[in-house]
């Protein structure tokens, strides 16, 4: 195993068609990219692996799998406690040591052949060293009897293994799984599932919510860096009572850190030639420090802010046990853009009853109408949240994507890749760096010469680009209306919602609606325990949001009639504007049975502007958009006439506002001494409104950002490991701008 981050790694069994040209005399001025370094390792001669770094094996030699049913399984008493849920439960493992998978997939395997239809395993693991796919594959074929779950796996595991969180929902139709793979130490990985350290803390997933811990790892005399007192801690405050924990070892170091931990302990006869093992479980979690005990500054970088969670209050509408909502309660979405369906797909798929309105007749009648969205990021060579939240995001929505773009029936777009094309000398370098910065990671992104970017484009280009093989263009309109087709949704249009007003009632059941929803007539219309708004620039109008400082920008997009030289082009093109292949759709999306395919290309950028209506010099700007990036191209279209305008929602640091809604005025009393001093103590926690959330902002990323971000809200609301990380999560929160504008005295 090697501590190199930019040693070139095996490329995996799915591989672009071109070869990266990176500058190597760049790789040593820049920083070095966020991966942890894979998994080095030596295989014997019966084909199983040996870690090189820690002289270690990852499983038994006489039967791995056994090995694991043994220790992990039966130990935790699996399969009992599965057959025990109820249609619609959720169980959570924990793990530390993803290694070959071996134990998420046999944990899946029990999974499938002992719980009930429609229950939730999310199993959550942390990896510092992750195997690069070709070892995972090479891996899973020493079980063959797990090849229908290892087959899931492969084909959804990560092709760039980031530092960080990579979720990858593995759900079949019947019984649904989630995996959440953080790649990172053990115990900076755990902590990050962590709500908060503070004493102040009360919110969901409050470090409460593992049933059932897999102790792995490599032993603790070849990894001591691993088995420290912080871990033994940090696995306490993310169990329960009744948790359990099974761990191979029964070494001094890990009796001692359990017990100091709270863990009750109990020796038992290890598998096959070792001796002994430990189990243990939870009799009652440790009691968090009280506050004048709490040493670090609440505020400090080095410790979670307490203005992200929630109250008590808050969290009403959870249940007090596992901090989810009921599934029998409505949940009522405001909007049917790709916020708000995407959103109502993942809570639908959990089991809850949606209805979403929408002021339109249609969904996707806003920004996210236009005939052809690109799945677009922004990269960066940089190590700050909005690259990182690129990086994670993309990769989520390339996965998330795949089905719509196999399906062949209904059409939504294409997989083709993206080029961003290198068309000044400022992105020429940035782009270099950006492609020295991730290495050999090509299966992400790769630098392609302009030779190459011709080849892939199927047209002659004159610049240099970042190629990102796995990305495409879909069609937001025909992807909402798909989203949110399911038996758990229930559509309203023609809705103009202009109001949410919370229910006053004495009744406190899990059961109570706490929210009207009226509309421009004033009208009560519906009620819901639970509201998600996501209505982009309509947000401001809802007084609980009047502070919040989303802004629109206006964009204009432009059709054109394909031509020889266009229809061959066969992959999005990203310049100043972009392009994408020609189809035979119109101005809304839909398909048409015109002879002739349609370019759409665009968009305008204007901050000031907010005319509706398309201006024939918007369509000059975006064809001049186009020449910058193929002047050929440009020239060989004309604007048919047809375009649309719309409104891009964002926000000051292009990050979208996601979570739940705060309450302006109580956090300005609450946090008021931030305004003379940024770092005070105040051992508070945020104020929100009880089962009122946002998903806004997304900017001209709503492709990328929408999949995982209402994956976050879903887990808010169903009670379930953060999908990102707190850090992550912290850093959309609603909330961020009203504590900046405290510590500058603006508000």
């Amino acid at each position: 195993m090697t501590n190199n981050p930019t040693s070139p790694d095996s490329k995996s069994d799915t591989t672009s068609n071109t070869t990266p040209t990176a500058s190597e005399a760049r790789v040593e001025e820049i920083h070095l990219p966020p991966t942890a370094s894979h998994a080095q390792l030596q295989w014997d001669e019966q084909g199983q692996p040996l870690s090189t770094l820690f002289d270690d094996v990852y499983f038994s030699k006489e039967s791995g799998l056994e090995e694991t049913r043994w220790v992990f399984l039966h130990h935790n008493r699996l399969a009992e406690r599965l057959s025990e849920l109820s249609p619609g439960d959720s169980f959570v493992v924990g793990e530390t040591g993803f290694g070959s998978g071996l134990n998420f997939l046999a944990a899946w395997e029990c999974w499938q052949n002992h719980a009930p239809a429609d229950a939730h395993l999310h199993f959550v693991s942390v990896e510092k060293y992750p195997l690069p796919k070709k070892d995972l594959f090479k891996a899973c074929a020493l079980w063959p009897e797990l090849s229908e779950f290892s087959q899931v796996l492969i084909q959804h595991y990560p092709r760039y293994l980031a530092k960080g969180f990579h979720r990858l929902n593995l759900s079949d139709c019947h019984r649904s799984v989630t995996l959440t793979l953080i790649v990172d130490d053990a115990i900076s990985g755990l902590k990050a599932l962590l709500a908060n350290e503070h004493p102040a803390f009360i919110g969901p997933f409050a470090g409460r919510a593992v049933d059932a811990w897999f102790l792995d790892g490599f032993a603790p005399a070849k990894n001591p860096q691993m088995w420290q007192p912080e871990l033994f801690s940090t696995l306490a405050s993310l169990s329960h009572s009744g948790t359990t924990l099974a761990t191979f070892t029964a070494a001094g170091v890990v009796k001692r850190g359990l017990a100091d931990a709270g863990f009750t302990l109990k020796k038992v006869p290890g598998f096959g030639r070792k001796r002994e093992m430990l189990t243990a479980f939870m009799t009652e979690p440790p009691a968090r420090p009280a506050a004048e005990t709490f040493k670090q500054a609440a505020y400090s970088s080095a410790n979670p802010i307490p203005w992200m969670d929630l109250d008590k209050t808050s969290t009403e509408h959870l249940s007090t046990s596992q901090y989810a909502a009921p599934k029998d309660c409505t949940v009522a979405i405001i909007g049917a853009g790709l916020a708000g369906a995407t959103t109502a797909r993942a809570l639908a798929e959990r089991g809850f009853n949606v209805d979403v309105f929408e002021q339109h007749a249609a969904p996707g009648a806003e920004a996210s109408g236009n005939p052809q969205g690109v799945l677009y990021t922004k990269p960066s060579h940089k190590e700050e949240t909005l690259a990182q939240f690129n990086t994670q995001a993309l990769q989520f929505a390339e996965r998330f994507y795949t089905p719509f773009w196999a399906d062949t029936q209904q059409y939504f777009g294409e997989r083709c890749g993206v080029l961003h094309l290198a068309h000044s000398d400022k992105l020429h370098q940035l782009y270099e760096q950006v492609a020295a910065y991730y290495g050999s990671h090509q299966d992400l992104l790769e630098w392609v010469d302009a030779n190459q970017a011709s080849r892939i484009a199927g047209i002659p280009l004159e610049h240099a680009a970042l190629y990102f093989p796995y990305a495409g263009w879909l069609s937001p309109p025909r992807l909402c209306e798909s989203l949110l087709c399911h038996p758990n949704i229930r559509t309203r249009y023609s809705q103009n919602i202009r109001s949410i007003q919370r229910l006053e009632t004495k009744e406190k059941s899990n059961h109570t609606h706490h929210w009207q929803i009226v509309d421009k007539l004033t009208n009560p219309i519906a009620t819901a325990a639970i509201v998600v708004v996501a209505t982009a620039n309509q947000t401001p109008f809802f007084p609980f949001a009047a502070d919040l400082p989303l802004k629109p920008i206006r964009g204009q997009v432009s059709m054109a009639n394909a031509s020889p030289t266009s229809a061959a082009l066969k992959t999005v093109l990203c310049g100043d504007g972009y392009i994408a292949p020609a189809q035979s759709i119109n101005a809304s999306g839909q398909h048409t049975d015109a002879i002739d395919s349609i370019h759409c290309l665009g968009a305008t950028f204007d901050l000031k502007s907010t005319d509706p209506q398309v201006r024939p010099e918007d369509h000059q700007r975006n064809w001049d958009n186009l020449h910058t990036s193929s002047p050929e191209l440009a020239e060989s279209l004309t604007c048919n006439g047809e375009g649309r305008v719309a409104f891009r929602c964002t926000t000051p640091d292009y990050l979208p506002l996601v979570g739940p809604a705060p309450i302006s005025d109580e956090f300005k009393t609450r946090f008021a001494l931030m305004s003379k001093n940024a770092r005070a103590e105040i051992p508070l926690t945020g104020a929100y409104y009880p089962g009122l959330f946002m998903n806004v902002g997304h900017g001209s990323r709503g492709l990328a950002y929408t999949p995982i971000c209402a994956e976050l809200i879903a887990a808010y609301i169903n009670g379930e490991p953060n999908p990102i990380g707190k850090p992550t999560s912290d850093a959309l929160h609603p909330a961020r701008f009203l504590i900046r504008d405290i510590k500058r005295r603006k508000s």
